[in-house]
This record gives C-alpha cells, sequence and structure tokens, in this order.
C-alpha cells in the first residue's frame, strides 16, 4: 500500500505549554486541534492545529536534545519570524486574537500595498501578522510609495 504524500511547508513551532498554545490558538485565531501527543513528562512531544486550512505544528521546549539550548521565542529573546495569516475580515480577527491574549506589536492600519494589516505577539513569543486585502495597488503607486517608505 501506497502512503499519499502531498507536498507542503508547515511551520513547527517550539512553545513553553504545548497544551496551553494549542488552546490559544484555537481561541485566538479559530483552529482546528488536529491532535496533541504529551510525552511521559506531560511535555507536549507533538500537536498540530490548523488555521486557515493550514497545519501549524508544535511543540513543547525539549532542550535536552537542542544541546541543552531552550528554541522558544521568549528563552532566545525574540523571533526573527512572522506567521502571516490572510483573513476575510481582519478587524474581528484582529479583536479575537487580542481579546484572547495576543501582545499588538503594531496597531491594524491600512497599509501602502492595500492590505488592512497589523501584528501581534501570542503568548508564547511567536509573531502573526494579520493582513486582508482592502484595495488593488498599480505597479507605478508600489513603487511610489516605495520610493517614501523610511
Amino acid at each position: 500500500m501506497a502512503i499519499d504524500i502531498t507536498p507542503a511547508v508547515i511551520p513547527h513551532l517550539v512553545v513553553h505549554d504545548g497544551a496551553a498554545a494549542i488552546d490559544f490558538y484555537v481561541k485566538a485565531f479559530g483552529a482546528t486541534e488536529l491532535g496533541r501527543l504529551p510525552g511521559p513528562d506531560g511535555r507536549l512531544v507533538h500537536g498540530a492545529v490548523q488555521i486557515n486550512g493550514s497545519t501549524v505544528m508544535l511543540a513543547d521546549d525539549y532542550p535536552e536534545y537542542c544541546d541543552g539550548q531552550s528554541e522558544t521565542p521568549k528563552n532566545l529573546g525574540g523571533t526573527p519570524v512572522t506567521i502571516h495569516l490572510v483573513v476575510t475580515d481582519v478587524d474581528a480577527a484582529f479583536a479575537r486574537a487580542t481579546e484572547a491574549g495576543a501582545e499588538v506589536v503594531m496597531p491594524l492600519e491600512d497599509v501602502f500595498w492595500g492590505d488592512r494589516y497589523g501584528v501581534v505577539r501570542d503568548p508564547f513569543g511567536h509573531k502573526w501578522s494579520l493582513g486582508q486585502p482592502v484595495r488593488e495597488v498599480s505597479d507605478e503607486e508600489l513603487s511610489k510609495a516605495m520610493q517614501e517608505f523610511p
């Protein structure tokens, strides 16, 4: 029997409380829990949620398997990665995320590339941008805006 494989890119987040992270993503982003596998010590070995039709995997921190180094954003002093969500009602999605406990990094605003856009940080240190296309932007308009960009 052949295994059906669909190529994909799936973020795999390391967090300090995997069970709480799954619960947060369900509440903040309307995620659907796909599963969780706790290890013998209670830490989450593997968990997965689906957000906007895409899978996000997560696990608790296991420094003992990473040369003693913690891999959570909080222990690393932040993250250079932002996960972007395209939504149909960004104001409602942003409000839902902040009401669930996400911290506002960049408030919602209409940005030059034609989206209504903002950024939040989840309680585990991961950044999420939320965007909704609101207007078409011509190449000329985009080029001019880039010239004026800080």
